[in-house]
C-alpha cells in the first residue's frame, strides 16, 4: 500500500526545472501574502461599523492600490521571462536524439553516432519487476549521458502527442509534419519517468516515457553494445 511519503513528484534533475520550482515557490509566497492581506481587509470591513458618509474619493488610496499591484506583476513577470528564454536557448548541443510519437507508443533515433533506432512500449503488468512502476515502465529505455547539452527533436506520425518528463522541466508537442526541439541538461544519474501529455486517443495514458541517465563512460559502452 502506498504511503504519503511515496505520493510525490520526482526531484528536479535539471537547471531549468530547479528554476521553475524556485519561481513557483516565490510566486506562491506572493499569492499567499496577497490572500492574507485581502482576507484581513474584508474581515475588517465586515465587522467594522464605522462609516463616513462624506468620503466620496481618496486619491492617495487609489494611487497605492494601482502602483503596488503593478510592481507585484513586474516582480513576477521578470523571472518568468528569464525562464522562458532559458528554455528556448540551445547552445552547441553535444548529442541530438529524435522522439517520434505513434498511436500509442514512442520510437527513438540516435543518429549522431550510428544509426540506433528502437521502439518503446509500456511494459505489461505481468512483466513488471520488483523496483519498477506500473504504467510508467517501458521495455526500451532512453539512455542519455549526464552533464551534457542534449537536444531532442520531437514529431509525430499520426495525431498530436506531447513528450513530457516533469523532473527535467521538458514538455514538447509532437505534431505530424513538424519538428519541435528542446534542450535537456541532466544533473545526476538516475531514472526519470514521463508520459504523453496530450489527449491523443483511446490509449493516451498507456504511452509512458522512461529515461535513464548515466555517466559518459557508461553511455559510450551502451552505444557500443547497440
Amino acid at each position: 500500500m502506498a504511503t504519503w511519503s511515496q505520493i510525490n513528484m520526482q526531484n528536479a534533475n535539471s537547471p531549468i526545472m530547479e528554476q521553475l520550482l524556485f519561481f513557483h515557490d516565490n510566486t506562491m509566497i506572493i499569492l499567499i501574502m496577497i490572500t492574507c492581506l485581502i482576507s484581513w481587509i474584508m474581515m475588517k470591513m465586515i465587522f467594522n461599523k464605522k462609516i463616513n458618509r462624506y468620503m466620496m474619493e481618496n486619491q492617495m488610496i487609489e494611487m497605492i492600490w494601482t502602483i503596488i499591484p503593478a510592481l507585484i506583476l513586474i516582480l513576477i513577470a521578470l523571472p518568468s521571462l528569464k525562464i522562458l528564454y532559458m528554455m528556448d536557448e540551445i547552445k552547441s548541443p553535444s548529442i541530438t536524439i529524435k522522439a517520434i510519437g505513434h498511436q500509442w507508443y514512442w520510437s527513438y533515433e540516435y543518429s549522431d553516432f550510428k544509426n540506433i533506432e528502437f521502439e518503446s512500449y509500456m511494459k505489461p503488468t505481468n512483466e513488471i519487476e520488483k523496483n519498477e512502476f506500473r504504467l510508467l515502465e517501458t521495455d526500451n529505455r532512453i539512455v542519455l549521458p549526464m552533464n551534457n547539452q542534449i537536444r531532442i527533436l520531437v514529431t509525430a506520425t499520426d495525431v498530436l502527442h506531447s513528450w513530457t518528463i516533469p523532473s527535467l522541466g521538458v514538455k514538447i508537442d509532437a505534431i505530424p509534419g513538424r519538428l519541435n526541439q528542446g534542450l535537456m541538461f541532466i544533473n545526476r544519474p538516475g531514472i526519470m519517468y514521463g508520459q504523453c501529455s496530450e489527449i491523443c486517443g483511446a490509449n493516451h495514458s498507456f504511452m509512458p516515457i522512461t529515461m535513464e541517465s548515466v555517466t559518459t563512460k557508461q553511455f559510450i559502452k551502451w552505444l557500443k553494445n547497440n
